[in-house]
């Protein structure tokens, strides 16, 4: 039967108690050490892990940069294609057989749509998605 914070901290061992899991992320824990009146060391339940008590959610505050003590604020970059998409034409599915041609849409079937930025070679073609550029393979005989 679970207790409450209160109820532990009157020094009972063993007592089941809510307390966050940071490996599993499971609440309900043993208590196994105390000092005093205070409880020292639980374990989980499920994983068996053996930690301080901790609130229900994990709270995860901006830690200072260790040179120069400035918090971390790093904002998603958002990278445009190295050339304009070809807005006249429709995309096409892409295919290693295919041949490509910088600012032609493409449509990929793991990365979505994207746009041929450049061709580095006779079998290599660099196509910018939502997630940045890849060098993908073209101009394969099947």
């Amino acid at each position: 039967m679970p207790c409450s914070s209160a109820e532990v901290e009157l020094g009972v061992v063993a007592a089941d108690i809510q307390s966050y899991c940071g490996k599993c992320g499971t609440v309900w824990h043993v208590v196994v050490a105390m000092v005093g009146t205070q409880i020292a060391q639980v374990e989980c339940k499920q994983c068996g892990r053996r930690h301080r008590v901790r609130g229900e959610e994990k709270v995860e505050a901006a830690r200072p940069h260790r040179r120069t003590g400035a918090a971390s604020t790093r904002a998603a970059k958002v990278v445009k294609p190295l050339v304009d998409p070809d807005m006249t034409r429709e995309p096409v599915a892409y295919s290693v057989n295919a041949h490509f041609a910088p600012g032609q849409r493409v449509e990929h079937a793991t990365f979505g749509p994207g746009v041929v930025e450049r061709v580095l070679g006779p079998q290599k073609v660099q196509i910018h998605f939502a997630n940045g550029s890849k060098v993908l393979a073209m101009g394969r005989s099947a």
